[in-house]
């Protein structure tokens, strides 16, 4: 008859059982990436300066001048340019007249679009001078200086130094510091990326010298920001009030942008809407805007192609006040 077990069927072969979660074998675990409570999220960028925060809902509200404007820009050679302009004002005589202007960009580039140093001034014939210089320290450091002098004095000056984190900005800034008079302004900021599209911050400001009661005065403000591809809202608020900006792009033509801005101590808030229109086949941006004051103003930008010129056309008016100011600029350059 034979061997039973010899002519049987072989035993099927062992099938391996799958380890759960918490059955890992040791070599498994020790292929494992080590996770760190300290590790960042590569999609956080740079919010940048705190000084940008409300940066594109202004840019959209026109900025009008009154009377006549006339410019002239001349590039001399690659990193310098020289600018004259002159402005003829009936409302505001000071600031009629002639201003001499030059820029320098240093060969340290850094981008197609940034290079650094970055020297900029204008001169009238009165001898007020107004200067800023921009220079990158460090690839994280980037240091700024505005000066005015007025009647062989410093009427005004800022220095300011931003250091760029990966994922935050924070900047130091002093203004008109008088050492003899012990008097002087201090500015601190933070913007911290939390998520790819908020950001927040805080901001303190510190205030010494004779003129201020107790010789010493504190503001604190909390800001934050909520950015996509189609608007922006951004906020600080503080002691003294709120500031609250939104900015929404509905089209490749058309932006708009409301601000609002409440003083807690005078009791007082101002709220405003402005829009941008572009026309790219007309060559053309309109602005324009209206606040809680009944101000409404508008300007209009016109390049002359194929010569270098730009006509640009603003108005304001003040329904409440009976106010109509126009303004007519041409630029060269």
């Amino acid at each position: 008859m034979g061997n039973v077990i010899a002519s049987s069927s072989p035993p099927p072969a062992a099938v391996p059982i799958p380890l759960g979660p918490s059955e890992a074998s040791p070599a498994e675990e020790s292929k494992k990436p080590e996770v760190s409570l300290l590790s960042k999220d590569p999609n956080l960028i740079n919010p940048g300066p705190m000084e940008e925060l409300h940066r594109k809902c202004k840019e959209v509200f026109p900025m009008t001048f009154e009377g006549a404007k006339f410019m002239v820009n001349k590039g001399i050679s690659q990193h310098f340019q020289i600018s004259h302009t002159l402005n003829i004002s009936s409302v505001n005589p000071a600031q009629s007249g002639y201003k001499f202007g030059a820029n320098y960009v240093g060969t340290q580039q850094i981008s197609p679009s940034e290079a650094f140093p970055i020297l900029a001034g204008d001169i009238d014939p009165s001898g007020t001078l107004n200067g800023n210089i921009i220079h990158l320290l460090h690839p994280r450091i980037l240091g700024r200086f505005v000066s005015k002098i007025q009647s062989n004095k410093v009427v005004g000056m800022q220095g300011t130094l931003d250091y760029k984190g990966d994922d935050f900005t924070a900047s130091l800034t002093a203004a008109n510091t008088d050492i003899v008079n012990s008097s002087g302004v201090l500015v601190g900021h933070y913007l911290q990326s939390v998520t790819k599209n908020v950001a927040l911050g805080a901001e303190i400001a510190y205030q010494y010298g004779p003129q201020v009661p107790g010789f010493h005065a504190t503001v604190i403000n909390v800001a934050g920001r909520y950015a996509c591809d189609q608007f922006t809202a951004s906020g600080t608020f503080g002691a003294s009030g709120v500031h609250a900006c939104y900015y929404q792009k509905c089209s490749d033509t058309l932006q708009i942008g409301v601000e609002m801005e409440t003083n807690l101590r005078m009791q007082e808030s101002t709220a405003q809407i402005g829009y941008q229109i572009d026309l790219p086949k007309a060559n053309c941006v309109f602005k324009g805007m209206v606040d809680t004051s009944w101000t409404v103003g508008a300007t209009l930008e016109k390049r002359l192609l194929p010569m270098p010129f730009t006509l640009s056309l603003c108005g304001q008016m003040n329904q409440r006040n009976g106010q109509f100011r126009l303004g007519c600029g041409f630029i060269l350059g």
